[in-house]
């Protein structure tokens, strides 16, 4: 590092001595070591001007936003209990600061709501991460950020990528399936919308969030982690040949059919171009070309799994038609009429958005335009495929109604670019129904072992375990998907079922998935010590580990255990379920060897009806500003309930005052330990700053002092002192 540093200082004295000072922005190219990308491109100009995706007299509009940083947004998570707290919090304090408030000169705008986001819940301003994390004025409000970023209350995700789960028109009971899920925005969305209903620990449906890449599969964890959820599973295939899953119903073996699934599948990405600046110099018309097989791989693989009647919505960050109407439209020429867009114009009002164009043509990055199939010469057709064309046949273009797609254009409401279709299923595809023969009398003769889902017909492997393998064999993997789509279409042209594909899998063997047995011995003293409801499902609750001490346990929801007992040969999954209990080292002397984790307290609290003390607001501050305050400094009437009151793990429950408006009007559950003198909240360090600052406690400065300290982290210290039973989270990636 010393010699890069000096030869640093040697190019700065050389620049200065060539220049002098220089001007501005030679100082702010130099500040950041890399020379200005020049947003320009011919080639996409001049492709997307003959396309005419943008109406007449808005192109120059059109390349001046694209030219613009894109504003920073957020979005407030819309499943949780204290939603509008967190709402008013921003309004009335954090947005307020904002004003009149000006950096490096630029007055600073107030953060305005998406007018086409239920609620007010997403919010967007023009403050870019780079002025939010150096700027001292905004300190205040990038930590407020990070913090309850990290608690999972907001997520800062981009506009349009907020728009697929809100027109896949989601409820609790949906099985649903995220086909190209990570880094998880769009997962953590549809986790909200299961559990719009807070008094519902366990919603009937459950998100399966899929990723190709498995290193990208641990950003979706971090993520669905955040959320807390009972039904999310991150799993890691080919999205283009993700299995069949089977799940038992009433003592049958029947195929998982997904009633939504979400298809956002990877593209080239030139709706990005504001905040990807290198898209820029890199973009030509072959990323396009490359991607479209695949593209249309993976929408035909989700098709398949939807139910009769149910929807997928297929998206990309794309504007190219190659990517988005041609695929939908080979797609629905295929299905021969078993698929339909849906009509959503009138679905989030406010949105502005272009229709699905009908007509356009294939550009090569040199340049040469075709309009039909016919015209491609023989040495291009490996490049250029039929289905990349529009469809020709007036009547049949019409039925498809391609015009009910969404493209949204940049410059219409300061935003990148994207594009969305929703398609509804109205009956099997195709070539499922003649395979659905085949694969009942497969069910039938392998029944319910094992080892006949082990080696079916799936292709399933064993799971390597060399990651330093993961990275070439998925670039080979990818090469021979495109050169088997090449392959399949000259053979079979534009319809037929799709190419059947042998599954692989990839990455690190992860850890087992085993649910407690019903007469596990481990369970009566916690059902004892907690006084649960005869209702818990116990069943649900699982472990990481066959041999040796259970240290921690898990549990998932009635649907995703049927899942999981029946598809663990077939499906690699990287993780699911939420912690509920954590074994202390020392706990039987006080009743129980487990005591309760905070991650799950939402889930188990409805079941619990012994160890539970109601706490005043006041109490619940001293909790969450004192490492372990003694019981004399809480309110008299805690200190009775504590008095009988063995030793070991509670819940602390807060429920709002109606007739005090003016302080927190959302309950609070906290995991907590009662000592012989002194009662302590088990909350992580950022849980805790979130309840201070919805009850109004200016934390700012306490975190300043904190960081200052060279003292442990306040939950390294309550974890320690709790008999130490943390340690394998990172290890299992369990949420």
């Amino acid at each position: 590092m010393g010699r890069r540093a000096r030869d640093r200082r040697r190019q700065q004295q050389q620049r200065q001595e060539r220049g002098g000072d220089g001007g501005g922005g030679d100082q702010a190219v130099w500040a950041s070591g890399y020379p200005e990308i020049v947003k320009e491109n011919e080639l996409f100009e001049r492709y997307y001007r003959e396309l005419g995706i943008v109406p007449a007299g808005e192109w120059d509009a059109f390349m001046a936003a694209l030219r613009e940083p894109l504003p920073a947004t957020l979005r407030i998570t819309g499943y949780k209990s204290h939603a509008k707290e967190i709402l008013h919090c921003l309004k009335n304090k954090y947005f307020k600061e904002l004003q009149d408030l000006e950096v490096d000169g630029q007055k600073v705008e107030m953060p305005q709501s998406l007018s086409w986001y239920p609620e007010e819940l997403a919010w967007h301003t023009n403050l870019s991460r780079k002025i939010l994390r150096k700027s001292p004025e905004l300190e205040k409000f990038h930590q407020f950020l990070v913090s309850e970023t990290e608690c999972g209350n907001i997520s800062r995700q981009e506009a349009v990528s907020m728009i697929p789960p809100l027109v896949l028109d989601v409820n609790p009971h949906h099985k649903i399936l995220d086909m190209c899920a990570a880094p998880g925005s769009k997962t953590a969305q549809l986790i909200e919308m299961l559990h719009a209903d807070m008094n519902v620990p366990f919603p009937k449906g459950f998100v399966i969030a899929n990723d190709v890449d498995n290193r990208r599969c641990y950003l979706l964890v971090h993520q669905a982690k955040r959320l807390n959820s009972p039904c999310i599973m991150v799993v890691n295939h080919d999205a283009s040949s993700i299995p069949n899953l089977q799940i038992d119903i009433d003592g049958r073996k029947e195929v998982l059919f997904y009633d939504r699934i979400l298809c956002d599948v990877p593209c080239s990405g030139d709706g990005t171009m504001r905040k990807n600046i290198d898209v820029w110099k890199k973009w030509t018309t072959q990323n396009s070309l490359q991607l479209h097989g695949l593209q249309l791989r993976i929408a035909t693989r989700g098709v398949e799994q939807l139910a009769e009647g149910g929807r997928m919505v297929y998206s990309t960050c794309s504007l190219n038609p190659i990517e988005n109407e041609a695929v939908i439209a080979s797609l629905l020429e295929k299905s021969q009429g078993a698929l339909e867009l849906a009509e959503v114009s009138s679905e989030l009002p406010g949105l502005k958005r272009m229709p699905g164009i009908t007509k356009w043509k294939v550009m090569l990055k040199d340049g040469q335009w075709f309009e039909e199939w016919k015209d491609v010469p023989s040495n291009r057709q490996t490049q250029i495929r039929p289905t990349m064309f529009p469809i020709k046949e007036e009547e049949k273009l019409k039925a498809m109604n391609l015009e009910r797609c969404l493209r949204i254009l940049p410059h219409h409401q300061n935003t990148g670019g994207f594009f969305v279709a929703v398609l509804i299923k109205k009956s099997p595809m195709p070539w499922n129904k003649r395979q659905l023969k085949v694969n009942q009398k497969l069910l039938q003769r392998t029944g319910d072992t094992v080892e006949a889902a082990a080696n079916s017909d799936d292709g399933s492997e064993d799971i390597t375990e060399e990651p330093i393998l993961v990275e070439n064999e998925e670039s080979k993997k990818m090469q021979k998907l495109q050169n088997s789509d090449t392959e399949q279409s000259k053979k079979e042209g534009v319809c037929g079922p799709p190419p059947s594909k042998k599954m692989k899998l990839f990455g690190f063997k992860e850890d087992p998935f085993v649910f407690l047995p019903e007469d596990d011995p481990l369970f009566p003293p916690i059902q004892k010590f907690y006084a649960l409801d005869p209702s818990f499902p116990k069943m649900n609750l699982l472990t990481r580990t066959q041999e040796g001490k259970k240290r921690q346990l898990y549990m998932v929801s009635k649907e995703l255990r049927n899942v999981l007992l029946n598809n663990s040969e077939k499906m690699k999954v990287i993780n699911t379920g939420i912690k509920v209990w954590s074994r202390n080292s020392d706990g039987e002397q006080f009743g129980c060897a487990f005591r309760l984790a905070q991650e799950g307290i939402y889930t188990l609290y409805p079941f619990i009806h012994a160890r539970i003390i109601n706490v005043c607001i006041e109490d619940v501050k001293i909790l969450l500003t004192q490492e372990n305050p003694f019981l004399s400094k809480f309110s008299s009437e805690t200190q009775k309930k504590v008095k009988d009151m063995a030793m070991g793990s509670i819940v602390l429950k807060y429920d709002p005052d109606p007739e005090k408006p003016d302080t927190l009007q959302c309950p609070i559950v906290l995991c907590g330990w009662q000592g012989k003198t002194s009662l302590r909240a088990f909350v992580p360090k950022n849980e805790r700053l979130h309840y201070l600052r919805m009850m109004g406690v200016e934390v700012f400065k306490a975190k300043r002092k904190e960081e200052e300290s060279e003292s442990k982290t306040e939950e390294e210290v309550q974890y320690k002192q709790a008999q130490l039973a943390e340690g394998i989270d990172v290890e299992n990636n369990v949420i």
